[in-house]
């Protein structure tokens, strides 16, 4: 079979690593949402959404495929000084998906700056049903998906390859999720960084739909974030955060004395 050559497999290969790096931003936004429903329903919420949207992925994948050029080019333009832009169904979708994850990470930093919400977890003063949380993470889930779908598309024209890739990233996420949401359970000080890294998810999807858009203001085009860049700010917050809780720690050990 064409699917099991060493050029194919070797694709495969590549396909799942570049939907596992790409989808670190994915994972933290589902392990967030998930906190907003009761403990006891947060696995499955997890499981759910995820498995739903391994299926709407493959999907959006044959989509994309066969109708790729209807969501790259523009359909409706505005030209003028202050600002000019090109809008296509692909930027819109990230625009939109970037604000959303901005919005959903101001609110709950705001959420946990609240005197009353003091010792609650980020998103559970504001609980939500089973039914909404799945939505959620599988709408985000596809927002997140289409650059490594695109990537794919990129590498190779093998449906049956990609379809794999994607089945494979998705079991790898429902593996992780559990993971990084218990990782954030017993180690609360870093729900903080998690909301911050989000925003940060949030920022980068809003420069890339600007870019895709071919937004500008006063001739002042809007540049992408470079994946580079994200991981290396990524990289500084975590060691902010673990060189100041440490001295944190010293300065609660000094006072004790």
């Amino acid at each position: 079979m064409d699917f099991f050559t060493i050029d194919n497999l070797l694709t495969l290969l590549m396909l799942t690593l570049l939907q596992a790096v790409l989808g670190f931003d994915n994972l933290l936004y589902i392990s967030m949402e998930s906190k907003r429903v009761a403990e006891a329903d947060q696995q499955r919420v997890r499981k759910l959404g995820i498995s739903i949207a391994i299926i709407l992925r493959i999907l959006l994948l044959f989509v994309l495929v066969n109708a790729i050029k209807l969501l790259e080019d523009p359909f409706c333009h505005l030209e003028t000084r202050p600002i000019h832009f090109a809008m296509s169904g692909h930027a819109l979708i990230v625009l939109i998906g970037g604000g959303f994850i901005l919005y959903t990470a101001v609110k709950e930093i705001f959420h946990m700056l609240t005197p009353a919400k003091v010792g609650q977890h980020a998103g559970s003063g504001a609980q939500v049903t089973v039914a909404k949380a799945v939505t959620m993470i599988v709408l985000m889930n596809l927002v997140f998906s289409f650059d490594s779908i695109l990537g794919a598309i990129a590498l190779t024209d093998n449906f049956a390859t990609m379809a794999v890739a994607v089945v494979i990233s998705g079991v790898l996420m429902i593996w992780l999720a559990d993971r990084v949401s218990q990782f954030l359970q017993k180690n609360r000080m870093y729900e903080v960084l998690g909301l911050f890294v989000l925003l940060l998810v949030g920022v980068m999807l809003l420069s890339e739909g600007g870019h895709l858009a071919e937004l500008s203001f006063f001739g002042h085009h809007v540049e992408p974030m470079a994946k580079s860049t994200f991981y290396f700010v990524i990289g500084v917050l975590v060691v902010v955060d673990v060189v100041q809780g440490r001295y944190q720690k010293k300065l609660l050990a000094a006072q004790q004395r």
